[in-house]
């Protein structure tokens, strides 16, 4: 019998970025890993509603990926939700995603150090970029007809010629 790293890793915004899945499938690579997502439920991040779809989003991209990932929607406080998870005889290390400096609420108050005094685990910590909004389009409008193309003879007929 192998023996297995489980991994509890801590995330939201981040949580499905390609930054925290580089990081997860390295520590996978180094050996046999399990890993437990806890995405807490900010109220400013839209509850526990949004936190569950964020939760289901980045499993599914996990398990895609070939780790052995499941996870729970933890308490909107991210330290509360840690100390709620956190147990030594369970899990040998913590991974900690947030945004950029410029971005984060988690690393303006210290998050993954506090992490690391709370639990006296090893911390590792992701920076992951913020996700991109998707682009709004709308097709193009629709032409009655063949007089309605613009082709490049049609400015001919703006000379205002009359028919003869």
């Amino acid at each position: 019998m192998t023996w297995k790293r489980n991994v509890l890793v801590i995330a939201n915004v981040t949580a499905a970025s390609k930054e925290l899945l580089a990081t997860l499938k390295q520590k996978s690579a180094d050996g046999a890993c399990s890993f437990t997502l806890i995405v807490p439920a900010t109220p400013f991040g839209g509850g526990r509603e949004a936190a569950g779809e964020t939760l289901d989003e980045a499993l599914a991209q996990l398990r895609d990926a070939g780790l052995e990932a499941d996870g729970s929607v933890g308490d909107g406080d991210p330290l509360v939700a840690v100390s709620e998870a956190w147990d030594p005889k369970r899990y040998d290390e913590i991974v900690v995603s947030t945004l950029p400096m410029r971005f984060s609420k988690w690393l303006h108050g210290g998050l993954p150090e506090r992490i690391g005094r709370l639990t006296g685990a090893p911390v590792a910590h992701v920076v992951s970029e913020p996700p991109k909004a998707p682009l709004a389009s709308s097709p193009p409008p629709v032409r009655d007809g063949p007089g309605d193309v613009m082709g490049p003879l049609k400015v001919l007929g703006w000379g205002g010629h009359k028919d003869q």
